[in-house]
This record gives C-alpha cells, structure tokens and sequence, in this order.
C-alpha cells in the first residue's frame, strides 16, 4: 500500500525566550508512514509530544529538522500558501474544540470545506444537512451559531465539518471525547467509513474500545522523547 502520510526522522525544538532563549528538545528521530485506508493511534503518557506530533504533521508547529509528507508534499519545508492548500484539499483535522467566526450558521460551518472547494451550495448544504441529522443535531439549531451550544454538540458539529469533504488524510484529537454512546457509534462508523474509501488517519483515542475498533495499529509516541543530556 502506499504511505500517504511519511513521517522520517523528524526532530522539534522549543525556544524559551522568557528563560534566557534556552532551547529544549521534546522529540527526535519521529518515523511514521501511514498507508491509504489505514488508521494508526498515537499512544503514550500525557506530555509524551502526540500533540505536538500532530500540529507538525497539520503545519501549525515547524519541524526543527526531517520530512513531513502528506501525498507530494512535505510540510516540514512548504510555504503558507502550500499550506492553506494542503488543508483545503487533502489534509482534514477534527480537533477536540471548536474554532468558527461568531455567528456563522451552523449549517455554513459544516458546508465550509466543501464551499471552500467551489462545490455548488445547494449541494453542500445537502450534505451539511446530512451529517447534521446522523449526529443527531436538532434542525432547530442549524440557522444558529453553534458558539451557542453545548460542549457535546459542538464536538459533534465538529466532526461533521471534519467529514464533510472526503479528504485523503485526516487528523482525528479525540474525536469520542463529549460523546454519548449514539452519537459514539456514528463517529467511528464515519471513520470507518473513511477507511473504506482509503484515508490515511492519524488519530489520539483514550477511548481504548475505540481505538481497538478503528486503529490497526499505534505508535507510542514515547519513543521519540529525547533522552535526558
């Protein structure tokens, strides 16, 4: 199968420039490559750099040194304009919080990243409308911004933003988190179903039944951690 995503020998700093700039090390050596249709956890104790291993892989945190490269290109090295690319067109993340412009529908949150691609709005709305009712959100609320709702609901219009469009590779942070055992069931159906068509996932699940389910396999992150000096 081929790796979507190909994670070698990736290395990242922190400087601490309120501490004299003193430049600590939190991960080296990171391998990674995750093929199409393949779901991999990143495990490890809290603190052990699976986050800032995503936000690397996302483009939000600069790689000190080593290659990030989700289809053709590698994040590590691209420009801003590759970036806003990359998530438009083949990288999605379902992050554990909610980031929209206040008062924004939410029917138009959900249909953003398929307006983003110039599909037609009639036809992102209907599928808005879609993932909207299979994660149970009341049509009540879809005229309302969801900056209004509660922490399950938001979580759920989340995920239906991330699924929205088919993207090829997907981050996935906790996306079980808030969730009762419904609307459970229909997230990782969803991801199961991305699978199916052959995204490339990369996900944290403390949920360990979901991991189980979902995941073939998962990468303690620990083992990146660089040993003490």
């Amino acid at each position: 199968m081929t790796a979507m995503i190909d994670i070698r020998d990736v290395s990242k700093t922190f400087t601490l420039h309120n501490q004299g700039s003193a430049i600590i090390q939190v991960m080296a050596g990171a391998n990674l490559q995750v093929a199409t249709g393949e779901c991999v956890a990143l495990t490890g104790e809290s603190g052990a750099g699976k986050s800032t291993l995503m936000r690397m892989i996302y483009g939000n945190y600069l790689a000190a040194s080593g290659q990030i490269r989700i289809g053709d290109l590698d994040v590590a090295t691209a420009n801003p304009r590759e970036i806003i690319t990359l998530r438009r067109e083949t990288l999605g993340y379902v992050s554990q919080f909610l980031r929209v412009v206040p008062r924004v529908a939410t029917l138009d949150v959900v249909a953003e990243p398929l307006l983003a691609l110039g599909v037609p709005q009639g036809d992102a709305h209907e599928k808005a409308r879609m993932l909207l009712a299979k994660l149970r959100i009341p049509e009540r609320l879809w005229s309302l911004s969801p900056t209004t709702f509660s922490g399950g609901e938001q979580q759920r219009v989340n995920i239906a933003r991330g699924f929205a469009y088919e993207y090829p590779a997907l981050l996935l942070d906790e996306p079980t988190a808030s969730l009762d055992a419904t609307n459970r069931e229909t997230v990782l159906s969803l991801i199961e179903e991305a699978k199916d068509r052959g995204a490339a996932i990369v996900g944290i699940f403390h949920d360990e039944a979901a991991r189980d389910r979902v995941c073939d396999r998962e990468i303690n992150v620990s083992a990146f951690t660089p040993e003490p000096a």
